[in-house]
């Protein structure tokens, strides 16, 4: 399967892999080998943990080098003209809890509900693209469970970069 990403989102990893390549990964291998003299590796917490933070760097790097590879570039203005589009922070009406959200569709790659980027594989993603002002959206959850929200307001936006990758 491949990650629907933006362009935004593969300029972030590229640069995310640069820095891991020529930064943080030579001052890992920097510390194995002075965490190394120190002796009896059996009992060396200090060069385990940098072994460890070698792997996990290696690790990341693997995943971002595949993500890159693997996927899939949208067009972040997908969806109706004149409907919400990635990124556009959208106030939404949940009549059920009788409270306002405002949200921004975002990447796979770059949710975070705390703040409001919900991804747009998610039954509210894909029921907010595309949607207008005034437009009363059914989102199902489940076979058992939907609910209904209202689309009180778009304001365009652009992804700016700011939202930040998750760590995996």
């Amino acid at each position: 399967m491949h990650d629907k990403l933006t362009k935004q989102d593969i300029a972030l990893m590229e640069k995310e892999l640069e820095d891991r390549r020529l930064n943080i990964r030579p001052a890992i291998m920097e510390e194995v080998k002075r965490t190394r003299a120190f002796g009896d590796l059996s009992e060396n917490y200090e060069y385990k943990a940098a072994k460890d933070a070698q792997r996990k760097n290696d690790s990341r790097m693997r995943y971002l080098e595949n993500m890159i590879k693997t996927a899939k570039i949208i067009d972040e203005d997908k969806g109706r003209p004149g409907g919400a589009k990635l990124y556009d922070r959208v106030t939404l009406w949940l009549p059920e809890d009788e409270e306002e959200m405002v949200i921004q569709v975002v990447s796979t790659v770059r949710t975070d509900p705390s703040q409001g980027r919900i991804s747009l594989e998610s039954p509210l993603g894909k029921a907010v693209l595309g949607a207008r002002v005034g437009d009363v959206l059914t989102v199902r959850v489940s076979e058992s469970y939907a609910y209904d929200a209202e689309v009180r307001a778009i304001e365009p936006a652009d992804d700016d970069g700011s939202a930040p990758l998750l760590p995996y």
